[in-house]
């Protein structure tokens, strides 16, 4: 860690735990549609980015129903019940050692920008990052244009910068970007598929330190 001047984290599913609440909401919309629930493994076997590939495969027709109306429904029901979700487990310690160390720390999410700000203050982690970069819309197609325009305000050379994410997109983004990744195992995708990716994977915020 000491040769990174700068950690870019996402937020979803890498500090907030709302994988389950994203199952829970997801099956609410299958159940309104005749369809059967998904579990949290096929979820993990199949979320990926842009969102919209990811509602195919969950099983909406978007030829018969927008995207847009399955996304706003399901941001709609996210919004309102986001706030049970807890932190990962080691997420603020990991984020204090970091701090402690003299690294700075952005967040960098395919999250709305306004709710993501409200949603770091809520858990009262604001105090640890110097920026917060979300996305002008809840479709959530993808971060990697935004994390450009972060690594230029950023201004750090290539392997200065670190990107901790739980997706396939993040470690895309981090290339994209060019920083250095490292994936979290038990957020929105499985492990196995981090692996296949050619992820460096961690099987949680414990094993951070090591790292």
């Amino acid at each position: 860690m000491k040769k990174y001047k700068h950690v870019i984290w996402d937020w979803n599913g890498t500090i907030l735990d709302d994988v389950e609440l994203c199952v829970a909401i997801v099956n609410r919309l299958k159940a309104g549609r005749g369809q059967a629930p998904i579990s949290v493994e096929r979820y993990r076997a199949i979320f990926r980015f842009p969102v919209e590939e990811y509602y195919k495969d969950a099983g909406f027709d978007l030829s018969r129903e927008p995207f847009e109306t399955l996304g706003k429904e399901w941001v709609d029901g996210y919004e309102k019940e986001k706030y049970g979700c807890g932190l990962r487990a080691g997420v603020t310690e990991a984020l204090g050692r970091i701090s402690s160390s003299g690294i700075g720390q952005s967040v960098l999410s395919a999250y709305s920008q306004g709710p993501l700000v409200e949603a770091v203050e809520h858990y009262g982690l604001t105090k640890y990052f110097s920026r917060l970069r979300g996305l002008d819309n809840i479709y959530a197609p993808g971060k990697v244009a935004i994390g450009r325009k972060l690594m230029e305000e950023l201004g750090y050379k290539k392997g200065e910068t670190l990107l901790i994410g739980d997706t396939e997109h993040d470690l895309e983004t981090a290339e994209a970007i060019g920083a250095d990744c490292v994936l979290v195992a038990g957020g929105h995708q499985s492990r196995e598929r981090l692996e296949k990716a050619g992820a460096l994977v961690l099987g949680g915020m414990k094993d951070l330190p090591a790292f």
